[in-house]
């Protein structure tokens, strides 16, 4: 399994990591609050999309979505129209940023940038990371577009937000090939070979390898992995691992420290950034894209 393609600025990702992310402006823990609180609006929308994810990502559910957005027939639009289709989706499952989409992936984009300006491919990284999420206006709920993912067919990890409860009613927990700790899978049989909860993570995912993106390994597995927290974050999910796969995750713990830290109400001035990303998105994923 190749992971990484050689780039003019390559580096162990672990040379990335740094002890604290200094620019946040909320301390670490006020983020990821899942705490459950009926009497709060917000807290409330997010236990409602993660228990709609819950009962309804089945083994089942995610073949029939690959039957219907792998065909790249939904529509045609250049990276930039997409982002700018964000500005008006306000993800229904994140506990920590009440803004419109497109805000998040500047914000995210500019840190990395920021703090690596020679790697380019990591800032275009963080602001296309979440453009999946496109699917919202074509049909598809929030709970089949955002939120954490995780595996289906295998037992389901005790760190996934709401486990308690929240997964009351899926058929697939009541079926003995999904529902051990292996599941439909063999042991070690590494995280490409698993098939995750549909969500914007795969779609983008595919979509840049269905349009031949230029974007380097890394970044590809960045988008596809970035939401998978209870595996880079909890570290469950070994059992199903290979080496190789530690690799991914340190790219993908790199990654989070902007995708998870610089939400905030500080807004970017997105008009004044666009010439700059613009030149990134003709450099590895130009034109008009199948999506």
């Amino acid at each position: 399994m190749k992971v990484l393609i050689e780039t003019p600025a390559m580096l162990d990702p672990s040379e990335l990591l740094r002890p604290e992310p200094e620019f946040m402006d909320k301390s670490a823990s006020m983020f990821r609050d899942y705490t459950v609180d009926f009497s709060d609006p917000l807290k409330e929308r997010v236990r409602q999309t993660y228990r709609n994810m819950h009962l309804n990502q089945t083994v089942d559910f995610v073949k029939g979505r690959h039957a219907e957005w792998l065909t790249f027939s939904k529509f045609r639009a250049t990276i930039r129209e997409a982002l700018e289709r964000l500005n008006d989706l306000v993800d229904e499952s994140d506990p920590d940023l009440d803004l419109p989409n497109i805000v998040h992936a500047f914000q995210t984009a500019e840190r990395a940038r920021e703090e690596h300006p020679e790697l380019d491919w990591l800032h275009l990284t963080g602001l296309i990371h979440d453009l999946g999420k496109v699917m919202a206006f074509y049909g598809e709920p929030q709970w089949a577009v955002v939120g954490d993912t995780f595996p289906v067919g295998c037992l389901w990890s005790d760190n996934i937000v709401y486990r308690s409860d929240s997964f009351e009613g899926n058929p697939d927990g009541d079926n003995p090939k999904f529902n051990t700790k292996c599941g439909m899978y063999e042991p070690n049989c590494g995280l490409r070979n698993l098939m995750m909860s549909w969500g914007h993570d795969e779609y983008m995912y595919r979509v840049l390898k269905h349009n031949k993106s230029s974007l380097p390994e890394q970044a590809l597995y960045i988008i596809r992995y970035h939401s998978f927290y209870p595996w880079h974050s909890s570290g469950d999910y070994q059992h199903l691992m290979i080496p190789e796969d530690e690799e991914i995750k340190k790219w993908v713990l790199c990654f989070n420290r902007y995708d998870l830290y610089t939400k905030s109400s500080k807004i970017p001035d997105i008009e004044e950034l666009w010439p700059y990303y613009q030149s990134l998105i003709d450099k590895y994923c130009p034109g008009e894209l199948e999506w």
